[in-house]
């Protein structure tokens, strides 16, 4: 198409890549592709192929849009060609998240080869187009282009109470979704639009020849096969473009406009966000550019994100082996509904809030406190240690450590489940847990096993229990996540309970069992789909005297209801730990409602359920262990 051709041709003059007619960088290898490879190291391209085949023979999606903030308006077309591989193509799918929420982006104009086609949309997500008349021979590409509009909603504003928040909708893992929402994934802000999912992908398709399920209104919003993506976003002049891939230039268009564009190589997924009066700092890791992107404002959170994403991105290439792309990005972004950051390939969000400190934390309290002052008078009654600036000082170096540890988590999910692909709806355990608990290694490396062990039991054990306390039932951690009754019971199993597996395993086998294994299963699975199970064989073939207990331990931590048994009864004082100079409990005999000695007792959890509405919400939002995605 004329379009994509300009487009293409822009591309190269940008990248200074050959253009059509010239000769190839590399023989049989399109221009277009070229260009998407840059995006990977050159030493991963070959691992790259080695397990996904001919890179040239991945999906290429090629995306111009414009985005209108005034409106909040987005438009334009997409290209997706697909290759028949092994067999003939009868039927080709599309997913679109954002209509997880209503109709909020439409397909039209849709052409096969030129050739006008119509699709059908068997679910709210889905749009399919039947190939079935004239199936695309192995060796040959389905190329269909469709016009793409959408209407972007208006931001929620950062909620609080229940599981919205300050601990519910964290406590979710950040990138968990309360029932209904998204967590702004697709929403704008005078400042900030976030399009997430505007790019229709082509799902996974399982052994019965279906698309995996989409959002289910809880967890992740869904997870695709490695492609390629050549894309240009053009914005208003004041507007920048953020994406995962190579930046390949800035043009300004003559309507003062000016058009991004980006491309990226074996991709899992292709965000898009939007944003004015950004600022940004890059640093350097292994041959990886790290850039922090965020609020002027917010400079001096922006580059301590900016600081930890790069440690932490040492540590894990170290230990887990490289990141196979050239950019890496965290964007700060207006998350609502509490969460803490979304992880995309080579790009994480981090929620505004959590750069703010504890005016961030006010934020997140929603209605329920009125300014700072009457967040000091409340958390006042919860005690003060007296120094390092009160309770408020204690209230930010908790946001901190839970600013790191949610970085710490994005991060990691760059190998889980962005390298090593696995099912985010039918089997969300699987990564996230993984994700948790090498954020809790990374804190290990980084400042000891002491203040490793303090964040396990106030994050993850401190979950469960909080969970428990507030009436949630222990239940199987591995299902689906529509599943789940709530976001608060998928955060307790998932991100609290679920990820002690991997601790129970590891102090089962060993450190150096345990860190070989991790290394493997990244190294066996690398740019494939794994399985529930397959962690726990690489910990087997580490520690083979093992193999029968630690299939035990699976069954035990992710299929059973065994959480009291192994974490115990809760305890106030390790859910509030985070406050330290408390005096005790005493203080919190001030609170209505409190029986503070049969909560000590913590008798068939009774004595916390007769906490009256206000107090308990107060207790539930203060309590530290926030989430990280």
């Amino acid at each position: 198409m004329r379009t994509f051709l300009h487009g293409c041709l822009l591309w190269c003059v940008l990248s200074g890549a050959p253009a059509w007619g010239s000769a190839p960088a590399e023989p049989l290898v399109s221009p277009e592709v070229q260009l998407c490879l840059q995006h990977l190291k050159p030493a991963e391209r070959e691992r790259a192929a080695k397990a996904l085949g001919p890179l040239e023979e991945l999906p290429l999606y090629r995306v111009q849009l414009e985005v209108d903030p005034e409106t909040r308006g987005v438009k334009g077309r997409v290209q997706v060609e697909v290759l028949a591989r092994k067999h003939p193509l009868t039927e080709l799918y599309l997913r679109l998240t954002p209509n997880a929420q209503g109709r909020r982006v439409t397909l039209s104009d849709a052409k096969l080869g030129g050739r006008p086609v119509k699709l059908e949309r068997p679910e709210p997500t889905l749009y399919r187009l039947s190939l079935e008349s004239e199936p695309v021979p192995p060796g040959a590409a389905a190329v269909l282009d469709v016009a793409v509009e959408g209407l972007v909603p208006r931001a929620a504003a950062p909620s609080g109470g229940g599981a919205g928040g300050l601990l519910g909708g964290l406590m979710g893992g950040g990138d968990g979704r309360p029932s209904g929402g998204d967590h702004g994934a697709f929403s704008a802000t005078a400042d900030f639009i976030s399009l997430v999912g505007v790019v229709p992908q082509v799902p996974p398709v399982g052994e019965n020849g279906q698309p995996w399920d989409g959002p289910q209104g809880i967890g992740d919003l869904g997870l695709y096969e490695p492609a390629h993506v050549l894309a240009t976003v053009t914005v208003p002049t004041g507007w920048a473009v953020h994406a995962t891939g190579v930046p390949m230039g800035e043009v300004p268009e003559r309507d003062g406009r000016v058009r991004y564009a980006f491309a990226a190589a074996a991709v899992r997924d292709f965000p898009l966000f939007v944003s004015r009066g950004y600022a940004s700092s890059t640093a350097t890791v292994n041959g990886v550019t790290v850039e922090s992107h965020y609020a002027a404002a917010d400079q001096a959170a922006g580059e301590r994100v900016l600081k930890y994403a790069t440690s932490m991105l040492a540590e894990f290439e170290r230990r887990l082996g490289p990141l196979p792309y050239t950019h890496f990005r965290v964007v700060q972004a207006p998350l609502s509904g509490g969460a803490g950051g979304m992880e995309f390939p080579g790009l994480v969000t981090i929620a505004t809030q959590l750069y703010r400190g504890a005016a961030g934390a006010s934020e997140m309290l929603g209605g329920s406190m009125q300014g700072m002052e009457d967040l000091e008078a409340m958390l006042g009654m919860l005690g003060q240690s007296g120094g390092g600036g009160g309770v408020l000082g204690q209230l930010n170096g908790a946001m901190e450590r839970t600013l790191e540890f949610t970085v710490a988590h994005e991060v990691a999910h760059q190998y889980f489940a962005g390298l090593v692909g696995s099912d985010p709806i039918l089997e969300p355990v699987v990564d996230e847990s993984l994700a948790q608990y090498a954020a809790l290694l990374y804190l290990e490396w980084k400042h000891g096993k002491k203040v490793a062990e303090s964040v396990r039991q106030e994050t993850l054990v401190g979950q469960y229990h909080l969970y428990r306390m507030t009436g949630g039932k222990d239940g199987r951690a591995d299902r689906p996540t529509g599943h789940f009754a709530d976001e608060m019971e998928y955060g307790a199993l998932v991100y609290g309970k679920a990820p002690l597996l991997h601790h129970a395993s590891r102090k089962l086998v060993g450190d150096a069992a345990f860190l070989k294994a991790l290394r493997a299963y990244v190294d066996t699975y690398r740019f494939k789909w794994t399985c529930k199970d397959c962690f726990t064989k690489e910990l087997a073939k580490a520690s083979p005297a093992n193999a029968s207990a630690l299939e035990r331990l699976r069954t035990r931590w992710w299929r059973e209801a065994k959480g009291d048994e192994d974490l115990g009864k809760p305890r106030l004082e390790s859910l509030l730990g985070g406050f330290e100079g408390l005096e005790g409990l005493e203080a919190l005999q001030s609170l209505p409602g409190m029986d503070l000695e049969a909560l000590q007792g913590m008798q068939g959890f009774e004595a916390f359920q007769e906490i009256d509405a206000q107090s308990k919400e107060l207790l539930e939002q203060l309590i530290p262990g926030l989430m990280g995605e």
